[in-house]
């Protein structure tokens, strides 16, 4: 009996690790119009993306783009371009947004239209500008409507997906007020545990009576 036991016990703490996968595959697939935020598996040891938050949005390509959110650099915008004096009005530090292009400079930028050239609409009032004419305009007029990062990340069609489905990430939706949090230690804590709360409270399967 002890045996059985533990066996239902394993069967259903599976069930509901494949039920938790395809809640968060669902929720996928309902936002694929829009942003939605990426929580990293306490298992992913990627050192790139342990214990990060991300943005990640479609692109007409078919494949997705976004940056990671709770990764603040000891940089300013200022330091880095000491010839640029508009740089030095922006408050916050420079994020490290992933490994793509980490030497280039890109931006996620408040605005209720497009800011410019080279720019993808990830939500409503939210775009990530990748062009440095079109930044520069952003810094210039509205330093601090937006935040910074360093480097992107990018999926091929179909890769986040595929993540999604081996369960290196949790999905929630995107906000914007989230998005552009101050205080961004904790973060990563803070939506793994709604992530658990959310697990558990999935309907369970009832045992075998």
């Amino acid at each position: 009996m002890r045996v059985f036991r533990r066996y239902t016990f394993l069967m259903l703490r599976a069930l509901a690790a494949c039920l938790f996968l395809a809640l968060s595959a669902a929720a996928f697939a309902q936002s694929q119009d829009e942003a939605v935020l990426l929580i990293a598996h306490p298992a992913f040891r990627d050192l790139e993306y342990r214990q990060t938050v991300l943005i990640a949005a479609p692109v007409p390509s078919g494949g997705h783009v976004g940056v990671i959110l709770n990764r603040p650099t000891r940089r300013s915008l200022g330091s880095l371009f000491p010839d640029h004096e508009p740089s030095k009005k922006v408050a916050e530090p420079v994020y490290y947004g992933g490994p793509f292009s980490r030497g280039a400079l890109v931006a996620l930028v408040k605005a209720d239209h497009a800011p410019g050239a080279g720019s993808v609409l990830l939500m409503k009032n939210l775009y990530l500008a990748f062009r440095a004419n079109t930044i520069d305009e952003v810094i210039e007029n509205t330093p601090n409507e937006a935040r910074y990062f360093v480097g992107y990340v990018g999926w091929r069609p179909g890769e986040l997906r595929t993540e999604i489905d081996r369960g290196l990430w949790s999905v929630h939706n995107a906000d914007v007020g989230t998005i552009f949090r101050k205080d961004t230690e904790g973060l990563w804590e803070e939506l793994l545990q709604s992530t658990r709360r959310i697990r558990a409270a999935a309907p369970r399967a009832e045992p075998a009576g």
